[in-house]
């Protein structure tokens, strides 16, 4: 789960991390407000799940109130652009405003799962405000990897990465502090990525985090109820939101062939079939292995939601999901909301046969298949007659 800079940074505010006043506004009325910081320079930040916000006009240094404000009203519904959006952009529905810095020297600073080696690494570097993929392909030796094993972070750990960043003295004790800050973030809330780009040191002399992005573990955020209160739907695609709410795991994709599948190594196996065959799959979905009629009903549903879609493959293996259930689960919803498309399914396993005799009998137009293979050839023929 993705979550905004300025929720971001209130995160790391709690674990000790140093980051500039600001404030937020959740619509144009607010900005006045947001605006009232005791500082020479204020920077008007639009907030969407994406970066490269700057080079698309998304961030502003404005040196009265009254220009940040404006600033602001002029973001306030604007469609971002970036490398991370794609071409349809996004929409500014919140604007963050904050104090400025006084920067000496910009830094970067993260923390990812290292999937290898299975444990957490941070990566740094004296070249911040760039990607970072940047300067791995321009300048590799300019990036510092530390891993922390053993789930435990050491001082030594951040005494490594403040010395390849050239700190020492008293800016490398304020490193260490707010690495370790980082580092319990990225533990205690089982995270998937906590970036800090660009960490800076002031003119000043202190360490602080200008930038700031946190994503979280889906997975564990049952842990971590209060977490959901930083979910903004507007970020989010409806389909899978609609998805999350019934305990289906969607992904839309950008391909044309719809697929509904019960566990996620057959669902990917699926997806890899239809593109050998030279499709494209729309989505990824899997209704679990203890679906209900009525769950697989609502898969159906979301899946006919995509306009791209102009066929769907059912591919069922039926072990603890019962063939008859999906069966059933697609009846009903093509009866309820009607198919124009083409259907292709293959059912394997538990009660396959009862399931195809349900399908066989229920009127509806559908395209049998034997195996996989059989399906996906079906499925591309279908979109291409």
């Amino acid at each position: 789960m993705n979550i905004h800079e300025y929720q971001a940074k209130e995160v790391l505010r709690k674990y000790g991390v140093p980051v500039p006043e600001g404030n937020i506004a959740l619509n144009p009325k607010e900005i006045e407000k947001a605006a009232e910081l005791d500082a020479k320079v204020l920077v008007v930040k639009a907030q969407i799940h994406a970066g490269g916000r700057g080079k698309a006009g998304g961030v502003k240094i404005a040196k009265t109130k009254s220009e940040a404000i404006k600033y602001a009203e002029e973001m306030f519904g604007k469609v971002l652009v970036t490398h991370q959006t794609g071409p349809e952009g996004q929409k500014v529905g919140r604007v963050y405003i904050e104090s400025g810095s006084n920067i000496s020297k910009e830094y970067y600073v993260s923390i990812v799962l290292d999937r290898a080696t299975s444990v957490p690494v941070f990566i740094v570097s004296t070249e911040g405000g760039m990607d970072i993929e940047e300067v791995a392909e321009e300048a590799p030796e300019k990036i510092t990897k530390v891993q922390i094993k053993n789930g435990e972070m050491f001082g030594f750990h951040a005494r490594q990465m403040g010395f390849a960043l050239g700190f020492s003295g008293d800016l490398l004790k304020k490193f260490i502090k707010v690495a370790s800050g980082l580092y319990k973030v990225f533990v205690g809330l089982d995270c998937d990525q906590v970036e800090v780009n660009p960490l800076v040191v002031t003119e000043e002399g202190e360490v602080v985090a200008l930038d700031a992005k946190v994503s979280f573990d889906e997975n564990s955020l049952y842990k971590h109820k209060e977490l959901l209160e930083y979910l903004d739907e507007a970020e989010e695609d409806p389909l899978e939101l609609r998805a999350k709410e019934n305990e289906l795991s969607y992904v839309k994709m950008d391909g044309n062939i719809g697929c509904m599948v019960n566990g996620a190594g057959l669902a990917m196996a699926t997806m890899d079939i239809i593109k050998y065959y030279g499709a494209e799959p729309a989505n990824f979905l899997d209704v679990g292995g203890g679906a209900t009629k009525e769950r697989v009903s609502e898969a159906f549903k979301i899946i006919l939601s995509d306009k791209n879609v102009k066929a769907i493959l059912v591919n069922i293996f039926g072990g603890i999901m019962k063939c008859d259930i999906i069966a059933e689960g697609i009846i009903a919803a093509v009866k309820e909301i009607g198919v124009k498309i083409p259907l292709v399914v293959r059912l394997a396993g538990t009660n396959f046969e009862l399931g195809k005799k349900l399908l066989d009998e229920s009127g509806l137009k559908i395209v049998a298949a034997d195996d996989l293979d059989d399906a996906a050839q079906k499925a591309v023929k279908a979109i291409e007659s």
